[in-house]
């Protein structure tokens, strides 16, 4: 009784059978003109086929049987009249027989002799000219638009020796067949033939009517059956859609939300580590200041507080507008960035000289780049501290160069270290084409922490993401591995 009682909630109305009823009729009525006139263009284009076909080879053939009758006999030098008469009467056969056809319109062998162009339909006249008895044929002038014809386009059969059909109208067909007897082109066998496959397209035409009209037949009462059995139950089905999909997406915002905290907590943990190390730095500066460092130190300490602000501007966002990042108001000299990065703070620890050294081959004429040179810093540092910290060696040596290829249009950047390399399986690429060294949580470390394999990941998302650079990383042959920072010139500006 419920279940009744929900049912009489849900009753359509006349008129939306009505419309839908109207909306079926149409489609099936334009669906049933389209396949029609879809299969009136595929008819039609078989029929055009099919006519060319079969015109050339009706060509085809005569030419060939003149061909072979010739040869036959070309090897004998002397023929018997009676012989010849078999010959001629034979040619006079091929010629005459095709004409018995309902397509077949005209055939005759042009030929060229002393810049004039003759059409031979007897086979006497034929034989003799084959065998160099006529001088010159005498031109038929039953057949001068043939001869016309084939003065157009001689040149085009001769160099080709294909068979060549010229279409006039919707479906009569000029064949030519390039007639080489004794392997010597002397002309073309001409056939102007009319196939006519009408009588197909309308029996196809009246099947596909009559299966049209029965097929619509059936497919719009099972349509209405349909519509009868699934009306009472569509709106509740929406209804659980709609209460379906609103959950959706209420969970995947939360979602959503959860994995923006998640990134905005480690991006900050990871700046932060950064910035109690630089605020250590700024207070060693402090306390050795003296009148004689004043400039030295004013300089550091101005950049390390800038990358401090740079920090705490970078904590109001989960993801910084762009303009902070790339703009043309910055003007960045990448050389000077990695220098004092290099100096600045991997040459200050007190385990320096033990554990890593540097070698900087920076090439001058790099030009300036139009990005913010602490998103550069965040980028180039922990690249770095990956060469450093995942060598596998004692004493690591990295090698920074800095190259400008002006015919490329691009500036790159390249951290080689002398350790164990790269593992194979975190140089493997991922479906987007990212190697596994630069996804989140990868780390080259042999115990991965709670704040591991995150520096590669930061330098990768700030590069590729929000600079548009490229990145790459790769094992050297001789041992080490390399880091690849690209930068297109599109976001370079050649030094003045």
């Amino acid at each position: 009784m419920k279940t009744l009682e929900k049912l009489r909630q849900y009753r359509f109305e006349f008129w939306h059978l009505t419309v839908l009823f109207g909306v079926l009729i149409a489609f099936q009525i334009i669906l049933s003109v389209v396949h029609k006139a879809t299969l009136h263009s595929s008819l039609a284009t078989t029929q055009d086929w099919y006519q060319k076909d079969s015109a050339e080879k009706l060509a085809h053939v005569t030419a060939t049987s003149l061909e072979l009758i010739f040869e036959t006999v070309s090897s004998r030098t002397n023929l018997s009249e009676g012989e010849a008469r078999s010959v001629v009467q034979a040619f006079d056969i091929i010629l005459s027989q095709q004409m018995l056809g309902r397509n077949a319109k005209e055939i005759c062998v042009l030929v060229s002799r002393n810049g004039r162009t003759y059409a031979i339909d007897d086979g006497e006249v034929l034989f003799a000219f084959l065998n160099d008895r006529y001088a010159s044929p005498l031109p038929s002038l039953k057949h001068h638009d043939a001869a016309a014809l084939y003065d157009r386009y001689r040149e085009q059969i001769r160099r080709k020796e294909e068979i060549f059909s010229v279409l006039e109208g919707r479906q009569t067909f000029h064949t030519f067949v390039p007639f080489v007897p004794r392997g010597e082109f002397v002309g073309a066998v001409y056939v102007r033939n009319s196939p006519d496959f009408s009588f197909i397209t309308s029996s196809f035409t009246s099947n596909y009517d009559e299966t049209s009209l029965i097929n619509t037949s059936l497919m719009f009462l099972g349509l209405l059956a349909m519509y009868y059995i699934s009306s009472y139950t569509v709106k509740e089905r929406d209804k659980a859609q709609r209460l379906f999909y609103e959950e959706h997406e209420k969970l995947m915002k939360e979602k959503i939300d959860h994995e923006k905290e998640y990134f905005f907590t480690k991006r900050i943990y990871h700046t932060h580590h950064k910035a109690e190390k630089v605020m250590a730095f700024i207070k060693q500066d402090l306390m050795a200041l003296s009148s004689e460092n004043i400039e030295k130190i004013k300089y550091r300490i101005t950049k390390y507080a800038n990358f401090i602000s740079r920090v705490i501007y970078d904590m109001k966002w989960y993801e910084p507008p762009v303009h902070t990042i790339r703009n043309p108001v910055f003007q960045t000299d990448i050389n000077e960035v990695i220098r004092f990065v290099v100096d600045n703070l991997f040459l200050r620890l007190s385990r320096t000289t033990a554990q890593f050294t540097f070698r900087l081959e920076l090439a001058e004429d790099l030009p300036v780049v139009h990005v913010n040179e602490f998103v550069i810093w965040e980028i180039i540092e922990p690249l770095i501290q990956n060469s450093i910290t995942h060598s596998g060696t004692q004493a690591v040596t990295v090698t920074i160069t800095t190259r400008f290829d002006a015919a490329a249009g691009k500036t790159s950047v390249f951290i080689d270290d002398n350790g164990r390399g790269i593992p194979a399986a975190l140089l493997e690429r991922d479906e987007q084409g990212t190697r596994a060294i630069f996804l989140e949580n990868v780390s080259t470390k042999t115990a991965n922490g709670d704040h591991t394999g995150y520096g590669c990941y930061i330098a990768h998302e700030l590069a590729k993401i929000r600079c548009a650079w490229d990145i790459d990383a790769l094992n050297l042959d001789g041992g080490g591995s390399r880091i690849v920072v690209t930068i297109p010139h599109s976001y370079t500006k050649a030094p003045a």
